[in-house]
């Protein structure tokens, strides 16, 4: 079969899918991945678009200082969250996805296991957390976060939890209560943060305004776990089944299989909010505030850029040899242009970006959207070539690559804001820029965001290469 002939069939599937939706016609089972993905890609949607418009209004009404400090907490909670799951969701996914159909009482005996460990390792988290609070707070970041971080032990439970019981429903081809859930997440916070910010926090110390703030987000994610457990007692996923309890051997298989997406997890976590930890320690919650800002909108930009990526895994999936590389380029040149493009309008139009998005509070933000929109040519790409290993099973490769882009990413960190807070000072002499030690900071925590992501990025391409 050749390429064009592949693609001119995917084309003609593609109209059959249009025709079903007009016609509301989802029977059989290719109507039911249809619906499901139709439920798939409206979570998504969901929760990206509702996370930037909340991440845009908090901004505008927190403004740089007490946004960085409250971006700086989240950032921090979450940190201490990953350590409640070690690999244990995907553990879950696995294991339950073979059995929930044909041994539904086993599929059970296997989420109580789990459940059993995911308990005791959230309230171990929770405690680690609250424990060290006092000590980030005031030692290491310097900053009053201190009853926010103490909020986060309520947090993480009902915000883990909830996104560990809603996927027991997608295992059993229902994606709808998961499409409900995230709705009732994004609208909750959106109404409660800004009004209850405007009407009774303004006027708080920031120390406990950034306590409410987290415990109305705790608040928001309750909601969805009520929703979600009541669904569960009703719908019953696994069929009323009586539980089986595991063997020994299944027991230790399960964990041979969990503890190497335990490295793989905290290695993504510190990949992620390394940046943010790290510049706690040195710079305000203003250039926090600032780098958050620059930071998500590049985010957001890259999701709606990779969108298409995930709809290439299952084209990519079936693909072999030769039309598997003919495929893989063609969606890697569509993807590059379209990065490229949008890397060169953000450098065009940042500065009027920053100000439309979040005002002229944010102004320095425009500083760090300039070297951070080349990430809109990583990202995009890194989501690509990820697809790609995964839908040949060649998952190894990224585990190891982003362990190793992980350490760099800590090590450049710390190097490159030393730097700019050190020498940064001379340098806005010479380049007409901010002398405040602080600014430069930041833009060396961008440098060493950059530099790691691209390593990744071409740790990924030169392994390619090689198994071709």
């Amino acid at each position: 079969m050749g390429i064009k002939k592949f693609f001119y069939d995917e084309a003609a599937e593609g109209f059959e899918i249009a025709n079903k939706f007009r016609k509301r016609d989802f029977s059989g089972n290719s109507g039911k991945v249809l619906k499901n993905s139709f439920w798939q890609i409206a979570t998504t949607l969901t929760a990206k678009v509702g996370s930037l418009l909340f991440t845009i209004i908090l901004a505008r009404i927190m403004l740089p200082e007490i946004y960085g400090l409250y971006g700086l907490a989240l950032s921090t909670i979450l940190f201490f969250g990953v350590f409640s799951d070690l690999g244990i969701g995907g553990g879950m996914g696995v294991f339950i996805a073979k059995l929930i159909d044909k041994r539904p009482g086993k599929a059970k005996g296997y989420f109580y296991y789990f459940v059993k460990y995911k308990v005791v390792l959230l309230v171990l988290s929770s405690a680690l957390l609250v424990a060290v609070a006092n000590f980030l707070a005031s030692n290491y970041y310097n900053k009053p976060i201190f009853y926010a971080l103490l909020a986060g032990a309520i947090y993480l439970p009902v915000q883990i939890l909830t996104s560990f019981i809603g996927p027991l429903f997608t295992l059993k081809n229902d994606f709808k209560p998961q499409f409900v859930r995230e709705i009732i997440v994004q609208i909750s916070r959106l109404v409660i943060l800004p009004l209850a910010i405007i009407y009774f926090l303004k006027e708080m110390p920031i120390e406990s305004y950034l306590l409410w703030v987290i415990l109305l987000l705790s608040l928001c994610y309750f909601f969805s776990f009520v929703y979600i457990w009541i669904l569960a007692k009703l719908k019953h996923p696994f069929s009323m089944a009586r539980r089986v309890p595991l063997a020994q051997k299944e027991k230790s298989d399960a964990w041979k299989f969990i503890l190497p997406l335990s490295v793989t997890a905290l290695s993504g976590v510190f990949f992620g909010y390394i940046d943010q930890i790290m510049l706690g320690h040195y710079v305000s919650g203003a250039f926090l505030g600032f780098y958050q800002a620059a930071f998500n909108l590049i985010s957001s930009a890259t999701v709606l850029i990779g969108f298409g990526s995930a709809a290439v895994f299952p084209v990519l999936a079936r693909l072999k040899g030769k039309h598997l590389e003919l495929g893989f380029k063609k969606a890697r040149r569509m993807t590059a242009l379209i990065s490229v493009l949008a890397f060169i309008f953000t450098i065009v139009v940042a500065k009027y970006i920053v100000l439309l998005v979040y005002g002229d509070a944010y102004s320095t933000a425009y500083y760090y959207l300039l070297p951070l929109s080349v990430l809109l040519i990583s990202f995009p790409m890194i989501s690509l070539y990820q697809i790609y290993y995964l839908s040949q099973e060649k998952s190894k490769l990224i585990s190891i690559l982003l362990i190793g882009s992980t350490v760099l990413n800590i090590l450049f960190n710390f190097v490159f804001i030393n730097l700019g807070l050190t020498f940064g000072p001379a340098a806005g002499i010479v380049l007409g820029l901010s002398v405040d030690g602080m600014f430069w900071g930041v833009m060396g925590a961008c440098i060493a965001t950059i530099l790691s992501r691209y390593i990744f990025l071409f740790g990924l391409f030169f392994g390619r290469r090689k198994n071709l």
